[in-house]
């Protein structure tokens, strides 16, 4: 009956071509069948379909060669219910460099490519097996997940594209089966699960390790048959296995400002500048142990060493500062120094890493479980090359070394963030593997 309405409201009002009734239907069950809310969204999704040219996506737009390559998701046959079935290999995929690389349109409009095949194929199901098939089912595999896939531009990202997907393709999930999620899991789930809603959150199951191998797993949903390589299966599975994105392939901070893109600008990212005997410093105060500070930043000059301290007492912020984390600058730039020189390491602060030397060109993402409150300090200073044993004449390879980095001068940017332990619907004991350093 709702259906038949809402057809028929649409063949009087709607200018423009009238969706399937399959169609319609998911905006129906997305609002429990009330017609009100369901038209809606119905015509809010119609009219951006149409500003968009998504009918003529599948025909009209090809991936870029970099997503065929490192994009490690595909369509692998079909579950037990005949719902077609993706594959995501997101724990081997390097989210960072596909949006470095591409930014944040091209990505989006890959997933609504795989979101129209996917409805393709519900349609052609739906004919092999004879039943209405409407949705399909997800399999992604988490093994690889890393702090790497937490960098922010990446899950700002990942955001949108799940927030135009629940607005435009409900009811199009059946299934999500989550495999060998691991610990650090909860930090990712945290951060997106707010955006999910809560019928679609309903059909998700995660599995840890190699649950996914036992009662209740894999084999409830998808034939043995079929079942990945990867996974302990027989069946061939041809997805990309993903891998790092050269950077030659990464985009310029220009390029993607000038797309509107606004990923690697100021407003997420801060730089520094580290000289010799002067480093970069910021302070981040915790109240509450077991949270979470997370970094992640690229060394754009010079090679330099990345430290984390922590200290029961503040140590005297610059001038025209509050304590604020991640806010400090000084008025004469953007060094930093905040670790008194009459302090002694062991006695007024600690070290609560490894030091980490980090090279011109790396990017570096990685997380720290804070196991006391208190005031914690990230630091990057200049890496000085190690004089000769041998000798006291400097090496040639040193001093040509020295004369690359002008002024002994290196630069850095970096976001750091803190997620506080009581943001975690699960146990703080599931991110102890994050403690052990950095990734």
């Amino acid at each position: 009956s709702c259906l038949i309405r809402l057809r028929q409201w649409l063949q009087e009002t709607h200018k423009g071509k009238i969706p399937k009734d399959e169609h319609i239907l998911r905006f129906l069950r997305a609002r429990d069948f009330n017609i009100d809310k369901a038209r809606e969204i119905l015509c809010q999704s119609l009219t951006w379909r149409k500003q968009h040219q998504v009918d003529y996506i599948l025909e009209t737009w090809s991936p870029p060669q970099v997503l065929q390559d490192y994009y490690a998701g595909g369509w692998h046959h079909h579950d037990k219910d005949g719902r077609p079935l993706y594959v995501l290999r997101l724990g081997q995929m390097d989210t960072k460099g596909l949006v470095r690389a591409l930014g944040e349109e091209a990505l989006l409009r890959y997933v609504l490519s795989i979101n129209e095949e996917g409805l393709r194929r519900c349609e052609e199901n739906t004919k092999v097996f004879g039943r209405p098939i409407s949705s399909w089912t997800c399999l992604v595999d988490l093994e690889g997940l890393n702090m790497r896939h937490l960098w922010r531009p990446g899950v700002k990202a990942l955001l949108r594209i799940i927030e135009v997907v629940e607005a435009n393709y409900p009811e199009t999930l059946g299934r999500l089966l989550i495999l060998r999620a691991p610990r650090v899991f909860p930090v990712l789930w945290t951060l997106v699960s707010p955006f999910i809603d809560d019928n679609t959150r309903r059909k998700f199951l995660i599995y840890a390790g190699n649950d996914y191998q036992g009662p209740g797993g894999l084999l409830d949903y998808i034939d043995k048959e079929i079942i990945p390589d990867f996974l302990s299966g027989e069946c061939m599975c041809e997805v990309p296995e993903g891998g790092l994105v050269p950077k030659s392939l990464y985009r310029t901070a220009e390029e993607l400002e000038n797309e509107d893109l606004r990923l690697w600008t100021e407003t997420i990212y801060q730089s520094a500048s580290v000289f010799k005997g002067s480093p970069h410093e910021i302070l981040i105060q915790i109240v509450d142990a077991s949270s979470v500070i997370t970094w992640d930043f690229d060394v754009c000059k010079g090679d330099i060493v990345f430290n984390i301290y922590h200290s029961k007492r503040s140590p005297q912020p610059p001038k025209k500062d509050s304590l604020g984390a991640h806010s400090i600058t000084s008025p004469g730039g953007n060094n930093v120094q905040l670790i008194d020189r009459v302090w002694q390491l062991g006695r007024d602060y600690s070290m609560v890493e490894s030091p980490l030397i980090c090279r011109e060109g790396e990017s570096v993402q990685g997380s720290h479980v804070t196991r006391w409150p208190g005031f914690y300090i990230l630091q990057w200073r200049f890496h000085s090359m190690p004089a000769c044993a041998a000798t006291n004449l400097p090496r040639v390879d040193d001093v040509l070394a020295s004369l690359q980095v002008s002024s002994h001068k290196c630069k850095v940017m970096y976001y750091t963030e803190v997620i506080g332990s009581e943001d975690f619907r699960g146990s703080m004991t599931s991110l102890e593997s994050s403690h052990s350093g950095f990734s």
